[in-house]
């Protein structure tokens, strides 16, 4: 891998059946090991639940406040600065509780491929 700067292109957003809006940040074949998406939750909205095989993510929270479920954790409420870990295969959802855009990084490990995409309910 060469060094390099990317700058996202914020008109590339797209809206996914997950109910969220996805900007991909980072994700190439160049760097299978990892990849960073931002990820934009509007007010009152719930993602569709869901797991990622053989994938770890993170969600790193960038601005607005949320309850995020993962697994049999209880629901929590998350703010700017707070981490959650999600292992592989492991349930997981986010509400946007607040009043306006909940605003994250998606980090995956290896890299997000939409054959590790597991719906959990019907889309």
């Amino acid at each position: 891998m060469r060094a390099h700067i990317v700058h996202p292109d914020p008109s590339s957003e797209f809206y996914t059946p997950e109910r969220c809006f996805i900007l991909e940040s980072w994700n190439t074949p160049e760097d299978e090991g990892l990849s960073l998406a931002r990820a934009r939750v509007q007010p009152g909205v719930t993602t569709a639940l869901h797991a990622l095989r053989a994938t770890v993510e993170r969600y790193l929270i960038l601005s607005g406040s949320g309850i995020v479920e993962v697994d049999t954790l209880p629901p929590t409420t998350v703010t700017a600065g707070d981490i959650v870990v999600i292992p592989a295969g492991k349930p997981q959802r986010v509400t946007n509780n607040g009043e306006t855009d909940l605003v994250f990084y998606a980090i995956c490990t290896p890299r997000f491929r939409g054959s590790a995409y597991q719906a959990l309910e019907p889309q």
